[in-house]
């Protein structure tokens, strides 16, 4: 039985990032369009540029990566999936003792009332704490 790879793996196995052209409409992006799927390490480099205290929206961080690979829009299912890979990651990481500044930030990125956060292991109480604290502190 093969083992599961840990959210770290999945992380640097994923495939480049590339665009493609849409034949049909796909969530609300019009067919013809140039689609970029990311990667989970660009997401995270994305994110650990984002500074203490402040937030992205997701769909900023979506225009944004479209907008640097000259597309039309990124993927909405893809970045998801990248997204809850990069936190998960960085959520392994703080179990294993290394100190929160020295983690991806993604509760800067990931809203606590959001269907993602309720998905991760930390749960949408950390990323709200995380939010208040960095608030509190910039």
């Amino acid at each position: 039985m093969a083992r599961t790879k840990s959210w770290a793996e999945k992380m640097a196995g994923a495939p480049a990032p590339h665009t493609s052209t849409l034949e049909k409409p796909f969530a609300g992006i019009a067919a013809g369009s140039h689609l970029f799927i990311s990667s989970p390490l660009q997401i995270k480099a994305l994110i650990d540029k984002i500074p203490y205290g402040q937030t992205l929206e997701v769909l900023s961080m979506r225009q944004q990566l479209a907008q640097a690979a000259n597309a039309t829009a990124t993927c909405p299912a893809s970045s998801g999936i990248f997204l809850r890979i990069v936190a998960e990651a960085a959520w392994d990481e703080i179990e294993s003792g290394t100190p929160l500044n020295q983690v991806t930030p993604f509760w800067r990125i990931i809203a606590p009332n959001s269907p993602l956060a309720k998905k991760l292991r930390c749960g949408s109480q950390f990323i709200e704490k995380m939010r208040a604290l960095e608030k509190e502190n910039a």
